[in-house]
């Protein structure tokens, strides 16, 4: 099983490594930065499931970097946590509102904050489960959304419906019988055209290269 890894974000190394060491011991892969501006470059090469930030920082602060963070990677729903000593309402508002999961005020038992984090990282795989992705497409099925190249893309419901039913089954040849029976449903007469169409509509928006046409039997999403 694939290990999670976790950021820290400090600018006192003895917490770093307090929370390094403890972390590690319960199995996570931990990488660290000492600011909020390395938080970030460090952030693209490690691509963490989950982010441990403090406050207060040089260079950058640890609103700042979340906010950044969250505009320049809008498909990405790495949870963030703050772990400071600050325990000023406004501090947690501005905190939550540049996007953090959750705020939590310093001295913390080491064990509490693994169960925490445990807590955490099991809702998000449970809400991962209602996301599909592929290269740089992003489907969330709850909330209708497609997200391309980091912009969100507006899809009508059978348009959405086909996309879901690709990227279900990456690689997976459809004939156009299968896609009309899984989204219109049997008792639906619509035309074969009709599919060709649909599946146009969504290449003009997502990439001509997303979807392969399969000569004489359907379709299917690249996989490659």
């Amino acid at each position: 099983m694939e290990k999670n890894k976790i950021l820290l974000v400090d600018d006192e190394e003895s917490v770093l490594d307090f929370l390094s060491y403890n972390l590690k011991n319960h199995g996570y892969l931990v990488e660290t930065a000492s600011n909020g501006l390395i938080g970030l470059n460090k952030y693209k090469k490690f691509m963490p499931n989950l982010i441990i930030v403090d406050v207060m920082m040089p260079e950058m602060n640890g609103i700042d970097f979340c906010s950044t963070l969250r505009e320049e990677n809008k498909n990405n729903e790495v949870i963030i946590v703050f772990l400071t000593a600050r325990s000023e309402d406004y501090t947690q508002i501005a905190a939550l509102e540049s996007g953090a999961d959750d705020y939590i005020t310093k001295p913390i038992k080491p064990r509490l904050l693994v169960a925490k984090i445990k807590s955490l990282l099991k809702r998000k795989q449970n809400k991962e489960n209602k996301v599909l992705k592929h290269k740089e497409v992003f489907l969330n099925k709850d909330k209708h959304l497609v997200v391309f190249k980091n912009n969100e893309i507006m899809l009508p419901k059978k348009e959405f419906q086909i996309l879901q039913l690709f990227l279900e089954n990456p690689g997976k040849v459809f004939k156009r019988e299968h896609i009309l029976n899984s989204v219109w449903g049997k008792d639906v007469f619509v035309g074969g055209r009709t599919i060709d169409v649909h599946v146009k509509r969504i290449r003009n928006k997502l990439g001509s290269n997303l979807i392969s046409t399969i000569k004489g039997i359907g379709y299917k999403l690249n996989d490659k």
